[in-house]
């Protein structure tokens, strides 16, 4: 039996992608940079703001003209926040699906390479708060996706207040990345992937590929056979 589901944020709960690539962009072109769509999604999505910011450092050569990593981060949240603000970004049918998983007493939690920051900016106003135990941000472990630091760590947590420990083969991780459904894989997680950012084709790692959220019941989760 499936006990606990964590999801990724962006991209399965909020679709914020494209904000976070302008935010990206907005602060890169001070420094005379400016990635493309593709370089940001092949090379880029998954890692961490501070990751980002590195990579970006070692195939530019550049020091941002000596800017901090940790002062980049803080602006880019900045711009991140102002573009968010702006958009209507929660995925449809995730407020159902998180709905059915608490009235079926399934334990719930984030693990996310955004920021605590700007996944608390994302979450205010929806609604949705209230259904996270548990929200694991690239702040709270040393790596980023796919290592399965992340994972490891919202289980853990979740565990705390379990009597009974969650095992991590009751638990089901929501990606839409491969580096989410390596990490999860990894932590020896069940997976499930989410087309969307990338196409179906792209996420066949995954025990189960669905088109959208709204695929996903605990019927589905069923099919796991735990």
């Amino acid at each position: 039996m499936i006990r606990a589901v964590i999801f990724d944020f962006d991209g399965v709960i909020s679709d914020s992608e494209p904000a976070h690539y302008k935010a990206f962009n907005q602060l890169l072109t001070d420094h005379e940079i400016h990635l493309s769509r593709q370089q940001y999604y092949s090379k880029y999505l998954g890692t961490t703001d501070e990751e980002l910011f590195q990579m970006v450092s070692a195939e530019y050569n550049t020091d941002y003209n000596g800017t901090s990593i940790d002062e980049l981060v803080k602006r880019k949240a900045v711009f991140f926040a102002e573009l968010i603000e702006k958009e209507d970004h929660i995925v449809e049918g995730v407020a159902h699906l998180l709905e059915s998983l608490a009235k079926n007493n399934i334990r719930i939690a984030i693990c996310s390479g955004a920021s605590a920051e700007d996944i608390n900016v994302m979450l205010k106003g929806s609604g949705l708060e209230k259904y996270f135990q548990v929200i694991v941000a690239s702040d709270h472990v040393p790596k980023g996706k796919p290592d399965p630091a992340g994972y490891t760590l919202a289980l853990e947590k979740l565990n705390q207040t379990e009597t009974n420990p969650i095992l991590p083969s009751q638990t089901v991780a929501i990606e839409d990345s491969h580096w989410g459904i390596e990490a999860a894989a990894a932590a020896e997680m069940h997976t499930i992937a989410v087309a969307g950012t990338y196409t179906a084709e792209e996420l066949t790692m995954a025990e189960i590929v669905v088109e959208n959220i709204n695929e996903l019941n605990i019927v589905k989760f069923s099919e796991f056979g735990v």
